[in-house]
């Protein structure tokens, strides 16, 4: 069982516990696709990552070295009605990053409460889905979304790709596409 406490993930399929060094989202320019997992054929309008590492390595430079370096937790968000009221929070900090280089950091926040109730999930050996794509993760897919709104979807739209005194461009469609397996094995948690 995957078992999630401030900043520490542990179990499932990882050994001891790795410590969150970051979150991030990649979305799309609409709700039909952004995401950079594919689960049977369905896209969903945005991916957040957060981003662990395991401290027997001594620092993130190192872990980034190891095939058992890093774990991601990847969660779906899925545009509805009813969102999940704990994205507020992460949500509203962006007002603090619109523009390039900014970033927001957050003290005394637990991030298992972005998790949805299902703790059902997918897991493979893979890469890092930006350069240079180390290959020392160790991913984790939550099988159930969490729903965000349409404001809060065009909320992360808002942001721009562009410094504060540079013109404004937005950010949006920083997903990759899904890679080829290439012999990778992807297992569940459930049947």
């Amino acid at each position: 069982m995957l078992m999630f406490s401030i900043a520490v993930l542990r179990g499932g399929p990882v050994q001891g516990a790795y410590r969150l060094r970051q979150l991030h989202f990649h979305w799309g320019s609409s709700d039909d696709h952004g995401s950079e997992h594919i689960i049977d054929g369905v896209k969903h309008a945005a991916e957040l990552h957060m981003v662990h590492w395991n401290p027997k390595h001594g620092n993130f430079a190192g872990a980034l070295k190891q095939r058992d370096g890093v774990a991601v937790v990847g969660i779906f968000l899925q545009i509805g009605n009813t969102p999940k009221p704990e994205m507020k929070r992460i949500l509203e900090e962006i007002d603090k990053i619109k523009t390039k280089g900014k970033e927001a950091p957050f003290h005394h926040f637990d991030p298992s409460i972005l998790f949805p109730k299902s703790r059902d999930y997918w897991t493979y050996e893979g890469s890092f889905t930006t350069p240079p794509c180390e290959e020392c993760i160790t991913w984790i897919l939550l099988r159930e979304p969490v729903v965000v709104s349409p404001d809060q979807m065009a909320k992360l739209r808002s942001l721009s790709m562009n410094a504060e005194n540079e013109p404004f461009c937005p950010l949006v469609d920083n997903w990759r596409p899904p890679q080829p397996l290439k012999g990778r094995v992807v297992r569940a948690s459930f049947k």
